[in-house]
């Protein structure tokens, strides 16, 4: 004879094992997980070894290229800011230097148009204004500053500005036979044009 108790037992057990069994549905969804990461699996594993060391190789080759093309742009701007750092030096005071110049040229026409015949006074005072040229001269020299040397010498567009031409001898023909005003160069860079007569 079944008791109640014993209908109970038997429902509870019941219950609890069907709690444990698991669900056609959830089993069905693992299933096509496993499925989806095989395919996944397969999917990765298409490429050869050799391919996938091609296209490793291809991608080191360009990554390569890319940083020697870097490398390259960094050294020349290195490079033409150095050079521009050292000509900046070379002519620093240059527009100082220009103004200088005309005084120069004062003290080279006094000094040219001195005449032998000066007594004792012009003559120590010529000597003053010789010792104070060679000190501007000395400075001048200290910071690179150097006359162009252009008498004599064929014209050059480069470092003489012609203000005129006049008939001169054939061996004169085509060089400078006067200086009006002299060039200057600054550490080997041209700060200013001699200005000159040519001869024809």
């Amino acid at each position: 004879m079944v008791t109640k108790k014993d209908q109970k037992d038997q429902t509870n057990h019941e219950e609890q094992a069907f709690q444990h069994e698991p669900s056609v549905e959830k089993k069905g969804q693992d299933d096509s997980s496993l499925n989806e990461i095989e395919d996944s699996d397969e999917g990765a594993s298409e490429a050869s070894p050799e391919e996938q060391m091609a296209l490793l190789e291809a991608e080191l080759a360009q990554q390569k290229d890319k940083y020697l093309r870097m490398f390259a742009d960094f050294d020349n701007a290195k490079r033409r800011h150095a050079r521009e750092k050292q000509e900046w030096f070379s002519t620093a005071g240059k527009d100082i230097i220009l103004d200088i110049l005309p005084v120069v040229d004062d003290f080279e026409r006094a000094m040219q148009m001195e005449s032998v015949e000066a007594n004792t006074d012009e003559k120590l005072e010529s000597e003053g204004v010789q010792l104070i040229y060679q000190k501007l001269e000395g400075v001048l020299k200290k910071r690179g500053v150097e006359a162009i040397d252009a008498y004599g010498t064929p014209f050059d567009d480069a470092l003489h500005e012609a203000l005129t031409e006049i008939p001169a001898d054939p061996k004169m023909k085509g060089k400078v036979v006067d200086v009006v005003e002299k060039g200057y160069t600054m550490n080997g860079k041209l700060i200013r044009h001699a200005k000159v007569v040519v001869g024809k």
